[in-house]
Parts: C-alpha cells; structure tokens; sequence
C-alpha cells in the first residue's frame, strides 16, 4: 500500500506488519525517512521525522484496529477501490491422489 499523507495532521501514515526487519528496526531506533520518486523519475521529496507505531491489536474492536480501518478507510476513497463480490453458482476442480 501506498504512503498516505494526512495533511492536516501532518504525518504519512504507512502500513507494514508486524515480524518484519523493517517494524523491528523502528521499535529499537524510532529515526525515519521516507523518499518519494515522481513519474518523471528525476524529482523527489524525502520525509523525516520520528515514527509512532501502532499495534498489533489484541481483538478486533481496540483502538490499534480502530486506527489501521481509518487508514485503510482514506486509502480506499483515496484510490477509488471497488469490492468484488463472487456469487458462486459452480465449483469444480480436480482431485489428485
């Protein structure tokens, strides 16, 4: 998922999970950049700053789970995303074994 800038607030909010060399690097030095590439491929922006991390949730109504669905909610207006849904009138397949 894409960086999204929350103006307003003045903060990129970034989704990544837990487990990865990148959140664990953030827990033990919380120092960030963020570099930005345009279209073009010449222009840039970097971004640093201190990073906040939240979560994992413990259960699905905590405020960690309630602060990821808000990011993932902009994100969703942001990038126009539509939900598939598959009715399923057939199923077939083969079984091997």
């Amino acid at each position: 998922m894409l960086p999204f800038f929350d103006e307003r607030a003045g903060v990129v909010l970034i989704s990544t999970r837990e487990g990865l060399a990148k959140t664990a690097n953030l827990r033990r030095d919380a120092r960030a950049a963020l570099e930005v590439t345009g279209a073009d491929g010449r222009s840039w922006a970097t971004a640093e700053g201190t990073v906040a991390l939240v979560g994992p949730g413990a259960d699905a109504h905590s405020p960690e789970v309630a602060a990821l669905v808000d990011y993932y909610r902009a994100a969703m207006v942001r990038d126009r995303r539509v939900l598939l849904t598959l009715t399923v009138d057939h199923v077939y397949g083969q079984q091997i074994g």
